[in-house]
């Protein structure tokens, strides 16, 4: 597999990229979805949630927060975490502009 020039792209195209990469595998997605419904978690609590080893789900869990799109904090033997709320609205913002280009309206001219 090639090297990614990633310096031939905008910092927003990049940063779409490595968002979507996240985002690219369902139990990053489940994983999400169980921190926005319950606001915060327990790691042990997404192991019984998603039927998933916790190797795995750890795994997973580092994929989100190296992006930033998650956050933690170690209390005891635990590790909490949450939705990053200022780094979601960055990600959420990036994709709505990429999204709000197309123009629904525009002439049907295309294949």
């Amino acid at each position: 597999m090639g090297i990614t020039k990633s310096n031939l792209f905008s910092e927003t195209q990049n940063n779409l990229a490595l968002a979507a990469k996240a985002f690219s595998h369902p139990a990053r997605i489940a994983i999400i979805q169980y921190l926005l419904k319950s606001n915060s978690c327990i790691n042990g609590d997404l192991v019984q949630e998603l039927g998933l080893a916790q190797a795995t789900i750890s795994q997973h869990l580092r994929e989100l927060k190296d992006i930033g799109i998650i956050q933690g904090s170690i209390e005891g033997i635990r590790v909490n975490y949450c939705i990053n709320p200022q780094r979601w609205e960055e990600i959420k913002g990036q994709f709505n502009k990429l999204f709000d280009q197309f123009d629904l309206a525009a002439p049907k001219d295309c294949c």
